[in-house]
């Protein structure tokens, strides 16, 4: 294997045989996301594209609880302007972007929850693999009671379809394997971890010998059918949520372990 570039101890990056792997590593936080990681992530995407070497590229989570549950929640305790929700949807909209835009295809490789902010790296990525433990969701509605960016809610839509969006939002519910390959969310479940390294690798191992122009020519002509909502179009969304009462009650909530009191203002 390559050495790895240099990175974080939160998120792992190599290159084996062509393929690149991302790991989120942050199993005792259930690999939350720091606005680090973020940043990480799409200097990692650059870096990819810059390598004609790289074939594929597959992104997992250390350990077998989680994929990914999203940002971590106390990066939003310095959230006090419209300015910072403006910022913080801006940077999800520009890495998860970057990653949506890489050039080779991307494998998801889901064991476990893959929430909020995760299964919007998911919903990024070209195949998504789970498990028969893996849930994926938005929970935001009983949790957060913040929005998801306009680029997220695109790419929802464009996978699910308008009513099921809603209903994954509405409901803040985690739906099952089963579910997820029926709705589309996943390509494929397997039946364990180990099963979904292996079919992962397969996968990007399948790819990696295909024509590399056939995979971004197609990539970049799904890009260019979807109708993707623009930060202005989302403006006053994303502030509304971002300055409630209700989000800050939230997140006060979540950190500390109760049931938010939400008042709709």
């Amino acid at each position: 294997m390559n050495a790895p570039v240099p990175a974080t101890e939160d998120l792992i990056y190599a290159v084996e045989n062509g393929v690149a792997h991302l790991t989120f590593n942050r199993p005792q936080a259930r690999n939350a996301l720091t606005f680090a990681m973020y940043e990480r992530m799409a200097s990692i995407c650059e870096t990819v594209n810059a390598d004609r070497s790289i074939k594929a590229m597959i992104l997992t989570g250390a350990g077998d609880k989680a994929f990914a549950s999203g940002t971590d929640i106390s990066q939003f305790r310095a959230f006090k302007t419209a300015e910072d929700a403006l910022e913080y949807e801006e940077r999800i909209d520009r890495v998860l972007g970057a990653l949506e835009k890489v050039r080779v295809p991307t494998i998801a490789a889901i064991a476990g929850a893959c929430t909020g902010g995760g299964a919007g790296i998911a919903a990024c990525c070209d195949i998504r693999i789970g498990t028969a433990a893996t849930r994926i969701g938005f929970p935001i509605a009983r949790t957060l009671g913040n929005c998801l960016s306009m680029s997220n809610i695109s790419r929802m839509v464009a996978l699910v379809g308008p009513a099921r969006t809603k209903d994954l939002i509405f409901t803040a519910r985690l739906i099952e394997a089963p579910e997820a390959l029926a709705l589309g969310l996943l390509n494929e479940v397997v039946p364990d971890v180990p099963t979904l390294q292996r079919r992962a690798a397969e996968t990007a191992k399948l790819i990696a010998g295909h024509a590399p122009i056939t995979m971004e020519t197609a990539k970049e002509a799904v890009l260019r059918i979807r109708r993707t909502l623009t930060r202005e179009e989302g403006r006053d969304l994303i502030l509304r949520a971002y300055m409630s009462e209700d989000f800050r009650e939230g997140m006060d909530a979540f950190l500390n372990k109760r049931t938010p009191n939400w008042k709709g203002k």
